[in-house]
């Protein structure tokens, strides 16, 4: 059986991670902070399953991650761990550099120490892998994509804390031989979202019956990635990746955020009707722009298609169908982050 330690497997994309690969017979040994992102509700489903292990801990905890690594023994480490909101970014940067910086140093650290004590078999099989974001190549104007080769140009707090992580991980295999993979994603979309984010911020308002905030013109555009192609694209670099490489994973599904939330609004009129029958895009309200928004990012993801034959199975017509339709039937989960038991400060203007 095949033994992960996954870091940040409460979160949204790790959260969806860990019970796609519990369910596929991995065993996962699950490293996470619950900082109010992290969600313990999302692993409910694996309550009791001996092929999980939660650990409550920080990335940065070198001699916890040591311990884990010693105790368990893991195929690989697959980091999700990150402060990853961009308007918190900018109101507080230092938490961004912490986690994302220091805290995948930290992990790096452990993570080497541990791997060049194996044995040389297992060494050679050992994997790390680091999971990014395309913010990271900075902003495109109305033509062109993000490449594998386009430089590095980040521009929010955010985005700049993903890059030095980017950048530590290439260092730790070029300078130690750290046997490593990296992935930079589009935006992701999907099952267990943290209600910050546009897509789940603006299904709990519409339902709420609220303002629904899109900032500035909501012509930024950005690549839709439903996270279940997400999880696929992961599991397909971990097991036929080449050692040192980055690989971009995107959605081919470019949408402006406006009409992004158009599209919400009508399945939500169809499936969950207004009881004064006005179109839920009624609510759409226009709302200052973000500081240095990013007008447009879209992936180029030929080169994980072409060399390790991946490329996404949800156009954005589907994906964003099922994710309204997991909303509108886990009202549970949704309601145990929205009635305080996380911090929300900033819910309301963080689209």
């Amino acid at each position: 059986m095949a033994i992960w330690l996954v870091t940040g497997g409460a979160g949204f994309i790790g959260g969806n991670f860990v019970l796609e690969a519990v369910a596929r017979g991995v065993r996962v040994v699950n490293l996470d902070a619950l900082t109010y992102a992290g969600n313990l509700n999302t692993l409910a489903p694996l309550e009791g399953n001996p092929d999980h292990v939660f650990v409550k801990g920080d990335i940065g905890d070198r001699a916890l991650v040591a311990s884990l690594l010693h105790e368990h023994q893991p195929d690989a480490v697959l980091n999700f761990a990150a402060e990853s909101h961009v308007d918190r970014s900018i109101e507080g940067p230092g938490a961004f550099i912490q986690t994302n910086v220091v805290g995948t140093l930290a992990l790096l650290e452990a993570v080497r120490d541990h791997w060049k004590a194996l044995p040389k078999e297992r060494q050679n099989a050992f994997r790390f892998l680091h999971v990014s974001t395309d913010e990271v190549y900075g902003t495109l104007g109305e033509t062109g994509k993000f490449t594998e080769t386009t430089p590095y140009a980040p521009n929010s707090p955010y985005s700049a804390s993903k890059a030095a992580s980017d950048h530590l991980v290439r260092a730790f295999h070029h300078t130690y031989g750290l046997p490593v993979l990296t992935t930079n994603c589009s935006n992701n979309y999907g099952p267990y979202h943290f209600p910050e984010k546009l897509i789940p911020l603006v299904i709990a308002k519409a339902l709420a019956g609220e303002p629904l905030p899109v900032y500035g013109d909501g012509k930024q555009v950005r690549d839709w990635l439903f996270v279940s192609d997400h999880c696929e694209a992961i599991r397909t670099v971990l097991a036929k990746g080449k050692v040192g490489e980055t690989y971009n994973v995107g959605g081919n599904s470019e949408r402006q955020n406006i009409e992004v939330v158009q599209a919400i609004c009508a399945l939500l009129d169809q499936h969950r009707p207004r009881e004064d029958g006005k179109p839920r895009a009624s609510q759409i309200t226009h709302v200052t722009d973000r500081p240095g928004h990013d007008r447009r990012y879209a992936i180029d993801a030929s080169k994980l298609k072409n060399d390790l034959g991946w490329e996404p199975a949800y156009t954005f017509e589907q994906g964003i169908a099922q994710t309204v339709e997991w909303y509108l039937t886990n009202q549970a989960w949704v309601q145990g982050v929205l009635d305080g038991s996380y911090r929300l400060e900033r819910i309301g203007a963080a689209a």
